[in-house]
């Protein structure tokens, strides 16, 4: 059965761990539910992991809108977040609400996530949330703002910034958010925010107190190799298992080992073969 926002907030009552992993289509949402995976992020990191861009800058509405929807049949009885791409809600709130409304309307999302620059995003929490839907906000290392921010780096790494990242987290709190993602700042800022806050804060990058955590699937399983973020664990290398079954395929095809005759070959009466050969002069 899928969980609400209310079984969350009772897990973290209860010190109950949630856990949470990104997929972006059928195949890897269906084995993440049969896993018993919490919650399920279509993330805007789909641009790198399948559609090969160098950022997520690119990825459009339509794109997330048809991931997610792929997700939702693959993992119909989880709790699954639509990742709001960039510049869906930066605009105006009239624009942010209706992008937000598409995850919930045409993909059956639970939830959208979006990430936390200051008042202005504060506000577009606020305005979707109080048009009936669920957000989850995304505070420290945000993407999106990574030219703000000074690029992809660690955040919340002094007493100053560590507080600025708090006072964020907390307005993303009181626009209505139901939960926080918090990324790449130090365990002890984690911490704090976790301590500060009465939502389910979930964490990548954000050390071992917050309330759960998130990690991209591709980065997890070794299969996205471009690089990897100190904070990833890898629990298995899928990449390399590809490559070398994709190798062996290679190899026996031009052998002739691949496919192999009344192994990976439709049967036929011998009486049929030998009457084929007959009426068509095969040897």
């Amino acid at each position: 059965m899928r969980k609400t926002i209310l079984d969350f907030q009772k897990m973290v009552e209860n010190k109950e761990k949630i856990t949470f992993l990104t997929a972006y289509e059928y195949l890897t949402a269906k084995y993440e539910e049969r896993a018993g995976i919490d919650m399920i992020l279509v993330g805007d990191s789909l641009g790198m992991v399948c559609l090969g861009y160098d950022k997520t800058f690119p990825v459009t509405m339509d794109e997330m809108i048809s991931h997610s929807k792929a997700v939702r049949r693959g993992a119909p009885n989880t709790y699954v977040v639509g990742d709001m791409p960039y510049m869906s809600y930066q605009i105006s709130d009239e624009e942010a609400i209706k992008n937000a409304g598409r995850f919930i309307q045409e993909a059956d999302c639970d939830c959208v996530k979006l990430e936390v620059a200051g008042p202005g995003t504060v506000k577009r929490i606020k305005a979707i949330v109080d048009a009936g839907i669920p957000v989850m906000g995304h505070v420290g290392l945000t993407p999106q703002f990574a030219g703000m921010l000074g690029g992809y780096k660690a955040q919340g790494k002094s007493a100053a910034a560590a507080e600025k990242i708090l006072n964020l987290a907390k307005s993303v709190e009181e626009a209505g958010a139901s939960s926080i993602l918090v990324e790449g700042v130090p365990a002890i800022v984690g911490k704090l925010i976790k301590e500060n806050l009465s939502i389910p804060v979930l964490g990548i990058g954000a050390g071992s107190y917050v309330d759960g955590q998130l990690l991209i699937y591709a980065d997890m399983l070794g299969f996205y190799d471009d690089f990897t973020p100190k904070f990833v664990k890898k629990y298995a290398e899928i990449g390399k298992q590809m490559q070398g079954a994709f190798e062996e395929y290679v190899k026996e095809v031009r052998e002739g080992v691949f496919p192999e005759d009344g192994v990976h070959a439709y049967k036929i009466s011998d009486e049929e073969a030998e009457k084929i050969k007959k009426d068509f002069n095969l040897k």
